[in-house]
């Protein structure tokens, strides 16, 4: 309880200080989650007698992805996404920085190096067959002193024996080439990291899964899994749709289902029985827009040498498809999985989140880092150390407050974050037709291609579909 007072009394404070900014934050045109409106291509029918072969619950960069993919192999497939909000990609999809990434962090040999790599590729290459613009603006992860330096020969060997394209190791020259306005004494140069609006790919995914004959139910919250109850009347279709999917205004049934849900993914393993662990404890990162006249000195991104001493990587500068250019973002606990600000509270997923025995393990490893980043949050000038590290001609009256979003951080009970994929499935009844994919870890949407894939085989495999 110590605990939750203490974050309640920093919501409470930080919370009128954010309120100030409001008024000229959503007048800015920045806040994304009201800019999405309804596709055409999508719809909700309260009708019970929705039934489909394959039903994928969570309508984000994944479960869009995979949709499309399982579907473009199996096109007889009778096939439904399963969306809570009014549009596609709300939420983590829609909040995010728009990085194309190329995959230099991943320890080299794992599923998540080889899947963004593979990821870069077909997100390029599906972009141009669909005219989504994007710009390869390249990305420079940049040293400052001997000990960064010494890291950035790791993250070197990492990204090359991860077969990131023309990874190069340049001098503090070449740095001010690349950004002229940029201090550093060596850096990373990927010149294929870039940027797009991941909404916009996902809504393309879409199109391209109704116009194969696919279904998209927005509006359309899952609130549990049951068996469908047999009839006279209706005892085939029971047998065919075993899978009754509620939802808070209708239902479907299924013969199998998939759930990619993001911040809700381990509720919905639950609706069908399944296990606490991995929870999904939400943080939330706040970015700061730079001032229209010093966007200039932004060519491309910018990112720090990550401190393996924190979980979380630190203010990098990202530029965006509209010209604009944001800086962060920070790591803060979220009072609500979908908590975009700290006036966005759940007194219950709070309680869920601080009650966590993994939580507090992980809270009390990095409390002075967790204390920092609230306090940085309240009052944004002390963010600009780290800003003038790189970018020394950046002034506190250059930033702003910037729009947010909200990682769905997966955990188990020791306080490690969980940076594999996680699937269950359950082994009786329903249980053993709803795969659950309780963590796709980042890059998500750059490899959401490559992750498709992966997960249309599992899907194949435990529903051996045909």
């Amino acid at each position: 309880m110590t605990i939750l007072k203490m974050v309640l009394v920093c919501a409470r404070s930080l919370s009128y200080r954010v309120s100030c900014f409001s008024d000229t934050f959503l007048k800015s045109g920045y806040y994304i989650k009201s800019t999405f409106t309804t596709p055409s291509h999508c719809n909700f029918s309260s009708s019970s007698s929705n039934e489909y072969d394959v039903v994928v619950v969570g309508g984000g960069i994944v479960g869009m992805a995979t949709a499309r993919e399982i579907l473009l192999r199996h096109p007889n497939l009778k096939m439904a996404v399963l969306e809570k909000e009014k549009a596609l990609a709300c939420h983590q999809t829609g909040h995010n920085s728009g990085v194309i990434h190329a995959g230099i962090y991943y320890k080299p040999g794992t599923l998540k190096a080889k899947l963004c790599v593979e990821g870069l590729h077909l997100a390029y290459k599906y972009c141009d067959e669909h005219n989504i613009p994007y710009k390869k603006c390249g990305k420079l992860i940049v040293a400052t002193d001997p000990v960064e330096e010494k890291r950035l020969d790791d993250l070197y060997d990492r990204g090359k024996k991860n077969n990131v394209p023309d990874l190069q190791m340049i001098d503090a020259k070449k740095i001010k080439e690349i950004e002229p306005y940029c201090k550093g004494t060596r850096g990373l140069w990927s010149p294929h990291t870039g940027i797009v609006d991941w909404a916009e790919v996902t809504r393309s995914y879409g199109k391209d899964f109704t116009q194969k004959g696919g279904n998209i139910h927005v509006n359309f919250k899952v609130t549990k899994f049951t068996e469908a109850r047999e009839s006279s009347r209706h005892k085939d279709d029971c047998n065919k749709y075993p899978v009754h999917v509620q939802g808070e205004k209708g239902n479907v049934r299924a013969t199998y289902v998939l759930t990619c849900g993001g911040l809700q993914s381990d509720l919905l393993a639950q609706m069908s029985g399944g296990k606490t662990d991995p929870k999904i404890i939400p943080f939330r990162g706040e970015y700061l827009l730079l001032n229209p006249k010093k966007q200039h000195m932004i060519k491309g991104n910018i990112y720090p040498v990550p401190d393996p001493r924190y979980p979380f990587l630190g203010v990098h500068f990202t530029p965006r498809m509209d010209g604009s250019i944001w800086i962060g973002p920070n790591a803060v606990l979220a009072l609500k999985r979908e908590g975009y600000t700290w006036c966005d509270i759940d007194i219950k997923e709070l309680f869920e989140s601080l009650s966590y025995s993994g939580f507090r393990k992980m809270a009390l490893k990095n409390i002075t880092f967790g204390m920092s980043e609230m306090v940085k949050s309240a009052f944004i000038t002390l963010q600009l150390p780290g800003i003038q590290k790189f970018i020394p001609e950046i002034t506190a009256a250059d930033l702003s407050r910037g729009p947010a979003g909200v990682r769905a951080q997966a955990m188990d009970g020791h306080g490690t974050l969980v940076d594999d994929f996680v699937f269950e499935i359950g082994d009786k009844g329903i249980g053993k037709r709803i795969l659950h994919c309780r963590n796709a870890p980042s890059p998500g949407a750059t490899s959401s291609l490559a992750i498709a894939k992966m997960i249309a085989d599992k899907a194949e495999k435990e529903f051996k579909l045909k």
